[in-house]
């Protein structure tokens, strides 16, 4: 992984070896379940606690789209410009350095996914308790990532059909909740319109800070740059379905928390984590838990999905680069990296029975952060830099896109090493080990023979 002579640097490929299958549909799929996830379900009721409008609540959603957005536009000018699967391993590493590239696949490869996968897993064993009262919800949150791992072993065909009804079931659930909550939900006294006290919300802090969990919910939105050269025609179809993708979820998460507005009284709201039960309730009367608990399950086993399909796609390429790790970049004849899959698969399970995902998830948000900021950069390092350089698609509203989403993500970051100085520690810690481990990597490869190209099994 030198660098060449542009000052980029020269991979082995532009493109993943196990073929481009992908349709931009399923990659549209992957994008919607990889974002819609527990976020939406939980947040509003914190929020409603120091902005009790609802034309300040629905704004703050839907500036977190626009600026989930902003990031798409930036993605898409990178991944179209280097189309090869692994996300911020493969972004990062062609606008700096490889060494920074393996920095953010090391997090990523390690924890950046499994983490997550344990996180929704978990929480599809709790709401599974609302439709399996007996069933323990540690086993509900084992079998499901290791049912959804099968599905991913047995290969992209199998991947992408079961990625697809999944999703669109989960989208078509939302959507019949929506409806319900407006049509038969009993209406609450609270306004949508605009009034002259939302100024004072919108430039307070606590928007400001409600804006950083928004975006967490938001986050998910570039998950189709990690599987780009499984997609069909990626210089067109990835930017594509980053939009397209990132669309759906902003008018859904607009409706949800209009209809939880809606629907139960802001006081009974405010507080309170499961806001989709308690709109529920008022919506189906006692029934209302079952039926939201059986829909965030739904939901999850998607999101699920889409993070176990994009994950191990990072230690596949970076298997492809490094022969230390060339096991990893091994397929099967469907075209699944089983053993990243495997190798992801076990992390979270390790996680699960020891519920460190969650310490876990609190000292890498500061490192994923700052892997995108960077991304982002990137594209304004690159338009200055290689001003030249083909561009099949080039970022939207350039230069200001880029930097609305630089300042609210330099936001977060600031927020984070505010608010957590010690888990933000953590995360670059792990970073700089990565880094580490970078150069003892390298150091070996100058001294052994270049191994051969992966195989498929």
């Amino acid at each position: 992984m030198a660098a060449s002579e542009t000052g980029t640097p020269a991979w082995p490929g532009s493109l993943s070896s196990s073929g481009s299958t992908v349709s931009v549909l399923v990659a549209v799929a992957i994008v919607v379940a990889d974002m819609v996830g527990v976020g939406v379900f939980t947040s509003l009721g914190f929020q409603v606690n120091d902005i009790p409008s609802g034309f300040s609540i629905l704004l703050l959603w839907a500036v977190g789209g626009i600026v989930a957005l902003c990031g798409v536009f930036s993605y898409g000018e990178l991944g179209a410009m280097f189309p090869r699967s692994s996300g911020e391993y493969n972004l990062l590493g062609r606008a700096y350095h490889p060494a920074f590239g393996f920095v953010a696949g090391w997090v990523s490869a390690t924890v950046g996914f499994a983490a997550p996968v344990a996180l929704a897993a978990m929480a599809f064993g709790e709401y599974g308790k609302s439709v399996l009262p007996d069933a323990p919800p540690l086993m509900l949150a084992v079998g499901v990532v290791w049912l959804v791992s099968l599905v991913q072993l047995a290969g992209i065909r199998h991947s992408s059909t079961f990625q697809l009804i999944a999703t669109i079931l989960k989208v078509v659930l939302i959507v019949a909740f929506l409806v319900c909550g407006f049509v038969i939900g009993t209406a609450q006294p609270i306004s949508f319109a605009p009034s002259a006290s939302d100024f004072t919300h919108i430039i307070s802090a606590p928007f400001a800070i409600s804006l950083v969990f928004v975006m967490y919910s938001f986050s998910g939105w570039n998950a189709a740059t990690y599987i780009i050269g499984e997609v069909r025609l990626p210089e067109r179809n990835v930017p594509r379905a980053m939009l397209i993708g990132t669309l759906i979820v902003l008018v859904l998460y607009v409706a949800l928390n209009a209809v939880f507005l809606h629907t139960a009284p802001i006081d009974k709201l405010a507080g309170q984590l499961d806001v989709a039960r308690i709109s529920g309730s008022y919506i189906f009367g006692e029934l209302g838990g079952r039926i939201v608990g059986a829909m965030i399950c739904v939901g999850l086993i998607s999101s699920i999905s889409a993070m176990m399909w994009i994950g191990p796609r990072v230690m596949m390429t970076m298997g492809e680069d490094l022969p230390v790790l060339r096991t990893f970049a091994r397929r099967s004849t469907g075209g699944a990296p089983a053993h990243a899959i495997l190798f992801q698969l076990t992390v979270a399970s390790l996680m699960l029975f020891t519920r460190s995902f969650e310490a876990v998830l609190d000292f890498i948000q500061f490192a994923l952060l700052f892997c995108s900021f960077f991304t982002v950069l990137g594209v304004i390092k690159l338009r200055i830099t290689h001003p030249d350089m083909p561009r099949p698609y080039r970022a939207w509203g350039y230069p200001l896109t880029p930097v609305v989403f630089l300042l609210v993500t330099g936001f977060m970051m600031y927020y984070l090493l505010t608010e957590r100085p010690l888990q933000s520690l953590l995360g670059l810690l792990i970073m700089f080990s990565g880094l580490l481990i970078y150069a003892v990597f390298r150091k070996r490869e100058d001294h052994v023979p270049a191994a051969a190209s992966p195989s498929r099994e």
